[in-house]
């Protein structure tokens, strides 16, 4: 039987990149980080920062060596702006790209918003051992993303990336 991994803690980072939000106003965030503590999953450090592609380069490079987070959660800056970033940015970083999650995440959005769901470039990836994952900065994707693909799956995937 193949391991599922359900036992391990997922010590999650959570990450939205905005040249707006703070933290008063981050809803996506704060999702993101409620969701997480329902699962019982630990917050292992959280942070907004500008739509600036060294910054986040920096910072995710930065997480992913900290052995104290397994998983990196991203909201925000995958649309077709000019200042949308993230996917532009960390894709090159993974090691490998989970394309399933992308494809998923655009069909389930399909059923809610219809053909715009197209324009969203939400994706999942690993560095090395850490598990990322990128999705859209509304509220309801990061909901859906959330409970219907992250949860369900984050414990097998950072399992895998440390089988041996």
């Amino acid at each position: 039987m193949h391991p599922t991994h359900q036992e391990l803690d997922v010590k999650a980072a959570v990450l939205t990149v905005s040249d707006t939000r703070t933290v008063e106003d981050d809803r996506g965030g704060k999702i993101i980080q409620d969701l997480l503590h329902e699962a019982d999953f630990t917050i292992a450090a959280y942070d907004i920062i500008k739509d600036e592609p060294k910054l986040l380069a920096e910072r995710i490079k930065q997480w992913h060596t900290d052995l104290a987070i397994s998983a990196i959660i991203i909201t925000g800056g995958t649309g077709f702006t000019p200042r949308d970033q993230t996917y532009d940015t960390i894709t090159p970083l993974f090691d490998k790209e989970m394309t399933g999650f992308g494809e998923l995440f655009r069909m389930l959005s399909y059923d809610e918003i219809g053909p715009r769901a197209m324009f969203s470039r939400a994706t999942a990836g690993s560095i090395g051992q850490t598990a990322v994952y990128l999705l859209p900065g509304s509220t309801n994707a990061v909901k859906l993303g959330m409970t219907k693909l992250i949860l369900p799956t984050v414990q097998h995937f950072i399992g895998e990336l440390k089988r041996v």
